[in-house]
C-alpha cells in the first residue's frame, strides 16, 4: 500500500512510525516543505537565551535516519501544491531542484501544521519584523538581534511571553503591544492580573488596548505605527496567533471546521475516505464543551498522529480528545491552565461558579512564602468540575495535571476532594491546595 504522508513534523512523522512499527510491506512517502523533520518546537524561544544550547537540540530524528533506519522515503523542500482526491494524486513543488512532482496514494494523511499569523501591515517587509515558529526562524530572530537594543513584541500570548522572558535575559529593552486591554488572555481578567504585575516587574514596557496598523523604516524596521502614535523600535516579533495550513485543500472537498482547520471524526478520518489528517492543521474534540475545537499544541500534534498512523493501517484506535491543558514559565512564575475559562463557559452557555485561595505549596510550617493562586470552576447544578487556573512559583505543574485527569474523568468537587494525593511537608499539606480549594465550595 501506498502512504503519503504530506508534513515532517509531529502528526506526520509520529503516525509514519506507528505505520513502521505496526505493519509491513508499505512505501511510506513523506513530503515536507522544510528541511527539517520531527524537532521540538516547543523549544524554540528558549534557544534565544542560551537555556537550550543549540538548535540540533531540538530535533528527534533527522531525514536521514527515518531513511536508512526505518525506510521512510522522507523528502525535504518538497511542497505540496495540490490534492486530487478523485485519482488519489498529490502534486506539488521541489523547492530544491526545481520542478514540479506528482505521487500517487493509497492513503493519504494531512499534517501540515499551522503557520504564524503576519496580517497585511504596511512595511511588514523591511528587515528585522519576524514571525517565531520553525527553526529557521529562530535562527533568523538570533542572527538579527543580537546587535539590536530594543525589540517590540506584538501580541501578549504565550510564544510573546515566552520570548519576552529570554530577550530580557539577553538584557534587550522589551516593549509589549496589545490590541486588548490584557496580556494571557486565555487566563481570567483576575488571574491575568498576576501576569501583568509580573511584566511590568521584569520590564517589560505594556501598551495595551494599542492597535498595530504599519511599520516605519528605510531597509529595516525603525517604528510601529499604531492607533495611539508611533513606538520607536530596532526589531520587531509578531506573535499574534497561527492559522492552519489548509488553503491548498480549497476545492478538494475536504471539510474544514473551526477556525478553517480540517474537520476529523475520531479516527482522524476526513470527509474523503482514505484521507486523514491530524496536528496543527486539523480539529480536536473537546472533552468538556463536547464538540471540535481548535488547539492547536505539541502534544496533540503528537497524539493525534500516532492515532492516524494507526487507523491507516485498519488498526482501530480512537483519539478521546483534550480537556484544554496548557502551562508556561514566565520569569518566577509558573502559568497553568485546564478546563474552560469563564468565557469559554459564557460562549457555551453553561452555567458555572467559582472558588479562588492562595495557599502555600508546601505544608504552611515548612514554606510560607511563595504562595499559588488557585482557581476552580465547575458547573452549578451538580459541582462538575469544569475548569481550573493556577498561577505560582512552585508545584503548579503537578496540581494542573491532576485537576486535567479529574477533568477527563468527568469528576465533580466532591470526588476531588476525595482524591488520595501524596503527602509529605515539603511537598504538600495534609490537605492538598487543590482539595482545600474543594472543601471552601461546601
Amino acid at each position: 500500500m501506498n502512504i503519503v504522508i504530506i508534513g515532517g513534523d509531529a502528526a506526520g512523522m509520529s503516525a509514519a512510525m506507528q505505520i513502521v512499527r505496526n505493519s509491513e510491506g508499505h512505501q511510506i512517502t513523506v513530503f515536507e516543505k522544510g528541511e527539517i523533520t520531527s524537532y521540538g518546537q516547543c523549544g524554540l524561544p528558549y534557544v534565544i537565551s542560551g537555556d537550550v544550547a543549540s538548535t540540533d537540540d531540538l530535533i528527534a530524528r533527522r531525514p536521514e535516519t527515518f531513511r536508512d533506519k526505518y525506510g521512510i522515503d522522507v523528502r525535504i523542500n518538497h511542497q505540496v501544491t495540490k490534492v486530487d482526491c478523485d485519482h488519489k494524486v498529490v502534486y506539488g513543488e521541489d523547492l530544491e531542484q526545481g520542478g514540479e512532482f506528482e505521487q500517487h496514494y493509497d492513503r493519504l494523511l494531512i499534517a501540515t501544521g499551522a503557520a504564524p499569523v503576519l496580517p497585511p501591515w504596511e512595511g511588514r517587509d523591511l528587515s528585522r519584523i519576524h514571525t517565531l515558529k520553525t527553526i529557521p526562524d529562530v535562527r533568523a530572530i538570533m542572527d538579527g538581534v543580537e546587535e539590536v537594543e530594543h525589540v517590540t513584541i506584538i501580541g501578549g500570548g504565550y510564544i510573546g511571553l515566552e520570548v519576552a522572558e529570554n530577550l530580557i535575559k539577553l538584557g534587550k529593552k522589551v516593549r509589549m503591544i496589545d490590541r486588548g486591554d490584557r496580556i494571557a488572555k486565555i487566563f481570567d481578567p483576575e488571574m491575568g492580573e498576576k501576569i501583568k504585575e509580573e511584566a511590568e516587574k521584569q520590564g517589560i514596557e505594556l501598551c495595551l488596548n494599542v492597535s498595530v496598523e504599519a511599520f516605519k523604516g528605510e531597509s529595516h524596521v525603525e517604528a510601529v505605527v499604531t492607533d495611539h502614535g508611533d513606538f520607536e523600535t530596532d526589531f520587531v516579533l509578531a506573535a499574534v496567533g497561527v492559522t492552519p495550513n489548509t488553503s491548498f485543500l480549497n476545492g478538494t472537498g475536504i471539510a474544514k471546521g473551526v477556525a478553517d482547520a480540517i474537520q476529523v471524526n475520531a479516527f482522524m478520518e476526513t470527509s474523503i475516505l482514505g484521507i486523514y489528517a491530524a496536528g496543527d492543521c486539523a480539529t480536536q474534540f473537546h472533552r468538556i464543551k463536547q464538540r471540535a475545537d481548535y488547539v492547536p499544541l505539541g502534544t496533540h500534534a503528537n497524539k493525534q498522529g500516532r492515532v492516524a498512523g494507526l487507523n491507516m493501517i485498519r488498526e482501530r484506535k480512537v483519539f478521546n480528545g483534550i480537556v484544554g491543558t496548557s502551562i508556561i514559565k514566565f520569569f518566577d512564575l509558573t502559568l497553568a491552565r485546564t478546563g474552560l475559562s469563564e468565557k469559554e463557559a459564557e460562549q457555551e452557555h453553561i452555567p458555572y461558579e467559582t472558588i479562588s485561595i492562595q495557599s502555600t505549596h508546601a505544608a504552611g510550617y515548612y514554606s510560607k512564602d511563595d504562595p499559588m493562586t488557585i482557581k476552580l470552576m465547575y458547573q452549578a447544578k451538580d459541582q462538575k468540575l469544569l475548569g481550573a487556573q493556577i498561577i505560582g512559583k512552585q508545584g503548579v505543574d503537578k496540581r494542573i495535571d491532576v485537576l486535567a485527569t479529574a477533568l477527563y474523568n468527568e469528576m465533580d468537587i466532591e470526588q476531588l476532594e476525595e482524591l488520595d494525593l501524596a503527602y509529605s511537608p515539603p511537598y504538600n499539606s495534609v490537605w492538598d491546595p487543590i482539595q482545600q480549594a474543594a472543601r471552601r465550595v461546601k
